[in-house]
């Protein structure tokens, strides 16, 4: 019996892709977008107790789903603010209001997973780094950055 050519698995070890911290968040790009090919990209994301995340907001282009590993995260879905628990899981499709944010007493850990596997990891970077530099932008910089990134803000 012969085997499919080499190289077709990728392994990205622990050691490799460092926990990048920003505030009360911290992220790990598992599997971006670049290394997926764009099928899909996958991030595990950690937010202290009583931290803010995500603002309800809406992507056009790609879906995002939440799988939530420890504590207790809160999600807006279905126009309202719903705690998920270990296990839990919820799938924002394309125009779909969602956010998130920890609302417990005990840090929260979850995946993300956005499909196709567009390049998130850089609007990831950049929030990062204005977090890590505490820069405010003006409302019209913030508008121009979520644009660039598909990202929709809405009022709940």
């Amino acid at each position: 019996m012969s085997h499919p050519e080499p190289g077709l698995v990728d392994v990205r070890a622990l050691a490799d892709n460092p926990l990048t911290t920003a505030g009360a968040a911290a992220l790990r790009m598992v599997a971006p977008g670049a290394v997926t090919g764009g099928r899909f990209g996958l991030v595990e994301y950690r937010l202290d107790p009583h931290s803010p995340g995500a603002a309800p907001h809406y992507h056009q282009t790609f879906s995002e789903s939440f799988y939530v590993l420890s504590g207790r995260l809160t999600l807006f879905a279905d126009g309202r603010w719903q705690p998920a628990d270990p296990g839990d899981f919820a799938l924002a499709h394309e125009r779909g209001v969602h956010g998130f944010r920890n609302d417990g007493d005990e840090p929260a850990s979850f995946l993300i997973l956005f499909t196709p596997g567009i390049a998130r990891e850089e609007f990831f970077a950049e929030m990062a780094e204005l977090r890590r530099t505490g820069r405010q932008p003006t409302p019209e910089e913030m508008t121009a950055f979520y644009a660039r990134h598909d990202q929709v803000m809405v009022d709940p």
